[in-house]
C-alpha cells in the first residue's frame, strides 16, 4: 500500500494509527496535529450528512446520526472532494443496518432527500413554451413525445415517503398514513419541490421518459388504472417547469 493510501485510510478511520514517518512543520512526529486534522475531517463529513439528510437526522436524533456518520465514513469513504456528492450511498447503507431494519422507510426517505439535493444541483434547461401545447389539435398532441429537465425526478416507494418528509419539514403537515407513495420532484425556481403523484402517474412519466408518445403512454397506464387522468400529472410537470421539448 502506498503512503498516500495509508494517509487517506488513517485520516478517515480514527481506529488506525498515525502513518509512520509523518512529520509536522517542525520535523516532529505529527501525532497530535494529525489527530486534530483527522477530527476536523470527520466533523466536516458528519455535518455534511446532517445537512444533506435533515429529515433522517430528525427521525433518528442528532446523536444517533453522529454515530451513523462515523460508521458510514469507514464503510464508504468519500470518493470526490465535492461535498455535494457525499452520502450517495447512504440510503443503501441505512437499509443494510440490522439495527434499523424495523424502520423500513428510512432508506426511501433518504433517497427522497438525496434526490432533492441532486435536483438542486442539476443543470438548468429552458422550459417548454406551454402555450404551444394549447395550440395543438388533440390528435397531434397525443402523437407527441416529451423531453424532461435534468432537475426532474420520480421516486416510487411502498412507504408514505412524501408524507413522512412533509410531517418532519412543515409544522402544519398531517400525520403520515401507511400507504405507498410515488413522488415527483421538480425545480420551478431555485429550490426543488416534491409532490405526490396520483395512481398511475409514475408509470405514465416513466413511459414518456422511455420515448412513448402521450397517447400510447396514457392508453397503457389507463389499462392498469382505469381512473387515470393525464391532466393531473401533466399539470404538475408544466407548473414545475419540468418539460423542455415536444416533438412529433
Amino acid at each position: 500500500m502506498s503512503r498516500e493510501d495509508q494517509f487517506t485510510r488513517a485520516i478517515l478511520d480514527a481506529r488506525l494509527p498515525v502513518p509512520e514517518g509523518l512529520l509536522d512543520g517542525a520535523d516532529q512526529p505529527a501525532g497530535r496535529r494529525f489527530s486534530v486534522y483527522r477530527n476536523n475531517v470527520a466533523v466536516s463529513l458528519t455535518e455534511a450528512l446532517h445537512q444533506g439528510f435533515p429529515v433522517i437526522t430528525k427521525l433518528l436524533g442528532p446523536e444517533n446520526m453522529d454515530g451513523l456518520a462515523a460508521l458510514y465514513l469507514r464503510a464508504q469513504p468519500p470518493t470526490t472532494p465535492l461535498m455535494m456528492h457525499y452520502g450517495e450511498g447512504f440510503p443503501d447503507f441505512l437499509e443494510g443496518l440490522e439495527q434499523l431494519s424495523h424502520l423500513g422507510y428510512l432508506g426511501d426517505v433518504a433517497r427522497l432527500e438525496l434526490a432533492l439535493r441532486c435536483s438542486y444541483h442539476a443543470a438548468d434547461a429552458p422550459p417548454l413554451d406551454t402555450l404551444h401545447l394549447g395550440t395543438l389539435p388533440p390528435d397531434e398532441l397525443m402523437a407527441s413525445r416529451l423531453s424532461f429537465a435534468p432537475a426532474m425526478a420520480v421516486l416510487r416507494s411502498p412507504w408514505p415517503i412524501h408524507a413522512i418528509w412533509a410531517y418532519n419539514t412543515h409544522p402544519d403537515a398531517p400525520k403520515p398514513i401507511a400507504r405507498a407513495e410515488d413522488v415527483l420532484i421538480t425545480r420551478p425556481e431555485f429550490d426543488p419541490i416534491p409532490q405526490p403523484l396520483p395512481p398511475g402517474g409514475a408509470d405514465w412519466i416513466a413511459r414518456l421518459q422511455a420515448g412513448e408518445t402521450l397517447g400510447s403512454a396514457t392508453e397503457a397506464v389507463t389499462s392498469d388504472f382505469p381512473d387515470f387522468d393525464l391532466s393531473a400529472p401533466l399539470a404538475l410537470l408544466i407548473e414545475g417547469l419540468a418539460l423542455t421539448d415536444l416533438s412529433q
